[in-house]
């Protein structure tokens, strides 16, 4: 679940609807911005399933009581939440190997130190996967540029949808940590500058350099929570008697 935290309520939008936002993002990048347009679909797929592992999990939001908050996608347990993203890599595998290969590399890239055992095992069978679906790809040298340069679209498209959930519409004051020196991927279509995105109004998501063809509108569902309703009904209660609503976002 990604949350934003306001002072009375909690907005709420699960990680499946993220990812398909940034699926919408990634089809309306130009043509010349995909590389290879052989696998075009199959990246189009990997980018709007990225996160399908999470659709179980954000179905039943979890109190963490040590922060005395909703459990996010950055804080929830790690040896929990990798078995969900097996699933959701097996899952995006049977539709495509080249998309599974790719949500593989997105997910392993997390994982910096997979000290504690259940997490050295995931990572060692994603590692496992990737080499084996390498091999069944044939992906040769500049096959694997390719695959480095849709893994990071993967990754910038992930990042832009992840700004419209975690930062307050229109507040340039208040940015995440996430996206204080632009987004982490660098494309040589920029120059090799980092792409920075800032609201130019609530509605609104300027980019420094956009890879869209056109302005991009989007809408975007979330739950917005209140902090008491959850003191007295708990946060699955409290969550699922909440409706869900929409915003309206356009990037530019």
């Amino acid at each position: 679940m990604i949350i934003l935290e306001r002072e009375q309520s909690y907005c709420l939008v699960k990680q499946n609807d993220h990812a398909h936002i940034a699926g919408e993002i990634a089809k309306n990048c130009k043509n010349e911005y995909l590389f290879d347009e052989n696998r075009t679909e199959e990246v189009m797929l990997a980018i709007h399933e990225h996160d399908r592992g999470w659709i179980d999990l954000d179905s039943s939001p979890v109190w963490n009581d040590k922060s005395e908050k909703p459990y996010t996608f950055i804080d929830y347990p790690l040896p929990l939440k990798i078995s969900f993203y097996k699933k959701g890599l097996d899952e995006v595998e049977k539709m495509s190997k080249y998309a599974g290969l790719l949500c593989s590399l997105h997910y392993t890239s997390f994982i910096q130190d997979p000290s504690e055992p259940k997490v050295r095992e995931f990572w060692q069978e994603e590692k496992q996967r990737q080499e084996q679906l390498k091999k069944e790809l044939q992906l040769m040298d500049k096959s694997e540029e390719t695959l480095m340069y849709h893994l990071d679209l993967l990754k910038f498209c992930d990042y832009l949808s992840l700004y419209i959930c975690l930062n307050e519409p229109g507040d340039n004051n208040k940015i995440h940590p996430f996206f204080r020196n632009g987004f982490p991927q660098l494309f040589a279509f920029v120059t090799d500058d980092p792409i920075v995105a800032h609201w130019s109004n609530q509605e609104t998501v300027s980019l420094s350099f956009s890879p869209l063809n056109n302005k991009v509108e989007i809408n975007l569902p979330y739950k917005l929570v209140m902090k008491d309703n959850i003191e007295e009904h708990g946060i699955l209660q409290a969550y699922k008697d909440t409706s869900v609503s929409f915003r309206k976002v356009a990037f530019l």
